[in-house]
């Protein structure tokens, strides 16, 4: 395969916010049992140094549809007055987690690579 059909197929396995916004919450979820949103939000902006947080127009619709999915399980606290919804890992949700942990891990790593090249031949920096 030339190197232009190997872009365009590592192109549709790239990595974006939402995708890296989504293993962090399994991942979270996983190792916490259960969290809401502001909670998985800040969680999220402490592992990334304070330097980034999920927006709500992400986070939020993000967990409807993880939970749409049945990869999480959600509930109310106060059913009646719906203001904070919990969320726990399904069995399904743990499946899933598993699988996209092996298809991001070389992605990460090509990202870190290419941001360590732009580093090093702009700055003459090492990570």
């Amino acid at each position: 395969m030339n190197d232009l059909g190997s872009v365009r197929n590592r192109q549709s396995s790239k990595l974006n916010n939402t995708n890296i916004v989504k293993i962090m919450i399994l991942d979270f979820l996983i190792k916490d049992g259960s969290c809401y949103g502001f909670e998985l939000s800040a969680k999220i902006e402490k592992i990334m140094n304070y330097m980034w947080k999920p927006s709500n127009g992400l986070i939020y619709p993000l967990l409807r549809q993880m939970e749409e999915n049945m990869w999480l399980k959600g509930w109310w606290d106060v059913p009646d007055k719906k203001t904070r919804r919990n969320y726990k890992i399904t069995d399904e949700g743990i499946k899933h987690f598993k699988g996209i942990k092996l298809i991001y891990k070389p992605l990460l790593d090509e990202s870190l690579a290419i941001t360590q090249g732009v580093l090093n031949k702009i700055y003459g920096n090492k990570l």
